[in-house]
């Protein structure tokens, strides 16, 4: 409950620690899983002190126990190791601190590790962090290459000098963190996240050399996962060796078997990117002069077609053809116009004969009333009347005499 406190009616430090004690007092007994940083056993104490700190975050508690139940797991217990205690919350309220009382210590088997990292791996593979889908191609030459590894360490060798001597260029931003124990994971996240926001590195590497199950235990951790799911650079998991699968390994966007696989896998190979360079100019370099011997070979076998080689053989030919056809249009049309002549000279000489001139010239005459019009009967014309009549040399008048019928 809440206390009723103003500035007038403050109560006292020791009150306030004594209501604390008092509140973690009715936690009652815990069962508490984390890892040992520090372990105090001093000679003739009958109690041992011990820091218990969570992996996964940087919160540590102080636990203390009697030399008792430590000695029950003194022989396999040392710093680093994972332990589940079972303790109750006590409060010093003198010095107002935390701490736990251990009354049983076990530590955590590698069997039990492996259970629970493969719950964890089912339920973060039910999320689709490991889909196949997410992973992306690394760049075929990346200009700054990001490393998270530990200081002069052999994985660190391995990784610079393999990509260097594959190709010379490359570029590192190294950053060197704990591998292993409990600064491990926070600093490995950290340097992770600051590669990825780093806008010149075109991917990272995480590499660690082998080791056993529980050195292996940060980059299994649920935390490091999922900020390397997170990232936004492709990530490449080298950690351990071919045998060695952290949950890492499933998370990145590529898995090397060692830090000498992961720097083959980042840079390309100079000295073959020469090679196949030199085979795709060689076979550019034979497609070319292929298709060039190709085409002049048809450039050959057409040059040596008679109406190429010798191109006015054909015009001779089709000249010699229209020379013919040009005599035989001659004789053909001189024909025709002599045929037409001499049709003409008969129709010409039957139309003459059949005019009115030419009977005119026999001797006959027309005559004409005075208005022109043609007498072709007697009955036409009336007594004395004028009229015309047009010979074959001219025309004239005359009258008209009536005669009487005899």
């Amino acid at each position: 409950m809440a206390l009723d406190t103003s500035p007038d009616a403050p109560i006292p430090v020791g009150q306030v620690s004594r209501l604390i004690g008092g509140w973690i007092d009715r936690l009652g007994a815990v069962w508490v899983e984390g890892q040992i940083t520090q372990l105090s056993r001093r000679p003739g104490a009958g109690v041992v002190f011990l820091t218990l700190r969570d992996p996964s975050h940087d919160i540590s508690l102080s636990v203390t126990c009697y030399r008792s139940v430590f000695d029950e797991v003194a022989d396999i217990v040392s710093e680093g190791a994972r332990v589940v205690v079972h303790a109750k919350p006590e409060w010093y309220a003198p010095r107002g601190s935390l701490s736990l009382r251990a009354a049983a210590i076990r530590p955590v088997g590698v069997g039990e590790l492996l259970a629970r990292l493969e719950q964890l791996k089912k339920s973060l593979a039910a999320e689709g962090l490991f889909a196949a889908e997410r992973k992306r191609p690394l760049p075929f030459l990346p200009q700054l290459v990001g490393l998270v590894c530990g200081r002069a360490s052999a994985a660190e060798r391995d990784v610079l000098e393999n990509a260097r001597h594959r190709w010379p260029a490359v570029r590192f931003e190294v950053r060197n963190v704990p591998v292993q124990g409990v600064h491990a994971v926070p600093r490995v996240i950290e340097a992770v996240a600051e590669l990825d926001a780093h806008p010149d590195v075109d991917v990272i590497v995480v590499a660690r050399g082998g080791g056993s199950v529980e050195d292996l235990l940060p980059f299994s951790d649920e935390q490091l996962v999922r900020a390397v799911a997170a990232c936004r650079t492709p990530v490449v998991s080298a950690i351990g060796h071919e045998p060695d699968t952290p949950l890492l390994d499933l998370v990145a966007d590529l898995r090397a078997s060692t830090p000498t696989d992961a720097a083959k896998r980042v840079v390309p190979d100079v000295g073959e990117e020469l090679l196949r360079v030199r085979q795709l100019r060689d076979r550019a370099l034979r497609c070319v002069t292929g298709h060039l011997e190709r085409e002049e070979r048809g450039l050959a076998s057409v040059r040596a077609r008679p109406c190429v080689e010798q191109p006015q053989r054909m015009v001779n030919e089709r000249e010699e053809q229209i020379a013919a056809f040009v005599e035989r249009g001659r004789r053909t049309f001189g024909h025709l116009l002599d045929r037409a002549d001499s049709e003409l000279t008969h129709t010409h000489a039957r139309v003459v004969g059949l005019s009115p001139a030419a009977t005119l010239r026999r001797g006959y005459a027309v005559l004409q009333h005075a208005d022109g019009s043609v007498v072709r009967a007697a009955a036409e014309v009336a007594a004395e009347e004028e009229l015309r009549a047009r010979v074959a040399e001219g025309e004239f008048g005359v009258r008209a005499v009536v005669t009487p019928p005899a």
